[in-house]
């Protein structure tokens, strides 16, 4: 296979990182000039291929590409929450309608445990259709829950390092405003992303390393309700007056009128009321053991879209893992996703490798029973030593232009349309 077109596309929701992963794909397919030939985006992942809406990324300038470093989310070439399922054989014998129209050889996906399942499918599928088609993965979601429990498959997913430097320094200025605004307000509830999963809470703790604030991390692993909350938060305050909790939006508090999206994930920013809401109602009207109130905040996307909080150490890796990606692509074939290994020893060190599209697609790791602590509200040590690393010690370098963020602005240049209109299934 030689000078075969490329396909690079986004799943899922975003991370401040992700679009170091999509630059390091295409400069690692640039350094193999031989191999691919022109690098095109499906506009807003998986969709963007149904609708043949293919941006030209060979056609950007230099600058462009560049800036993708520091630029966050998926708005340079979008992603989708589109999923490919089993009974939609239209839609997958569309995206090969569409490869082979457009002589692409390779394709990239971008994205967690579901956009691996989608790759693997696509892999598949085009060997069975006689599409000559490499298919790789590159790791993405801030909720590091793709792969194994025993970190053996990846040790971390490119965007959690960057969300847990997040609410490192969110908790911090947090707790700022609690201790200044305590006697009115001595409860202050943030609710954070994770679904099913508490790494993303978990790195609150990253903020007080040695347990000086009067923090409280409820994890939807807890295993935890209502009742239990407001005991250690009435316990707490009797001893300091005030308590900072984070919530995770999967912890269990009764009927939030959630709405789902196609992947039947629910969409907590989505839904009738949010976790912290309840979780502020139901303190409120047990009642507190201080004067004032409980009150809430719910950072929202700007967990996942926040550039100046973005690690170093995340943006660096989420390059490096996408540029292993082309490598892979080329030395080792199709159905594979590049991964991150963690190097054994005290100093941390990764290496990059890949493993089987069939061994990560719709995988789920759980986060370690022995990572949390005995009172179920707080983290181990081991979970420190584990998370520290990724969160870095720098800032990122962010380029302004007028004073405010300078953010990658692709040309709307896209490949001429070849085959007919076409409606996704799930649109009829």
């Amino acid at each position: 296979m030689s000078n075969r077109n490329v396909i690079i596309a986004q799943s899922g929701g975003p991370s401040p990182v992700i679009n170091n992963s999509l630059r390091g794909v295409i400069e690692g397919c640039r350094s193999y000039p031989d191999k691919f030939g022109t690098i095109y985006a499906g506009f807003h992942g998986i969709e963007g291929i149904l609708k043949e809406e293919l941006l030209d990324l060979s056609a950007q300038d230099e600058q462009e590409i560049k800036l993708l470093a520091t630029t966050p989310a998926a708005g340079s070439i979008g992603t989708c929450r589109y999923k490919l399922k089993e009974k939609q054989k239209e839609d997958f014998n569309r995206v090969i309608e569409v490869l082979k129209a457009h002589d692409v050889g390779y394709f990239f996906y971008i994205g967690g445990n579901d956009s691996m399942d989608t790759a693997n499918k696509v892999s598949i599928l085009a060997g069975e259709k006689g599409l000559d088609l490499i298919a790789t993965g590159v790791p993405k979601t801030i909720d590091n829950d793709v792969g194994d429990s025993e970190f053996r498959l990846i040790d971390h997913t490119p965007g959690y390092g960057s969300v847990a430097r997040y609410w490192a320094c969110n908790v911090q200025n947090a707790n700022e405003e609690n201790a200044g605004s305590c006697p009115a307000d001595p409860v202050l509830v943030l609710q954070a992303m994770g679904r099913k999963i508490g790494f993303i809470p978990a790195a609150a703790r990253l903020a007080d390393l040695n347990r000086e604030i009067p923090l409280q991390i409820y994890m939807a692993e807890s295993g935890l309700g209502m009742q239990e909350l407001a005991d250690n938060v009435n316990d707490e305050l009797k001893k300091s007056g005030r308590v900072i909790v984070v919530i995770s939006e999967g912890f269990p508090v009764g009927d939030i009128g959630e709405v789902k999206d196609s992947f039947g994930h629910t969409k907590f920013s989505s839904s009738k009321t949010s976790v912290e809401q309840a979780v502020v109602n139901y303190l409120n009207e047990a009642g507190l053991n201080a004067r004032g109130a409980a009150r809430g905040n719910v950072p929202g996307t700007g967990q996942r879209d926040t550039m100046v909080y973005a690690s170093t150490v995340d943006l660096d890796e989420a390059y490096e893992v996408g540029k292993k990606a082309a490598q892979v692509a080329v030395e080792d074939g199709n159905g594979y996703m590049s991964t991150i290994l963690r190097e054994p020893g005290d100093i941390y060190k990764v290496k990059y490798d890949r493993v089987g599209l069939d061994k990560v697609a719709n995988s789920e790791r759980k986060f370690p029973e022995s990572w949390i602590a005995k009172n179920r509200i707080d983290v181990t040590d081991e979970f420190i030593k584990y998370v520290k690393p990724l969160i870095g010690e720098e800032w990122v370098k962010v380029p302004l232009e007028g004073g405010v963020q300078r953010f990658t602005r692709f040309k709307k240049v896209f490949a001429d349309k070849k085959c007919k209109p076409y409606v996704p299934e799930t649109y009829r």
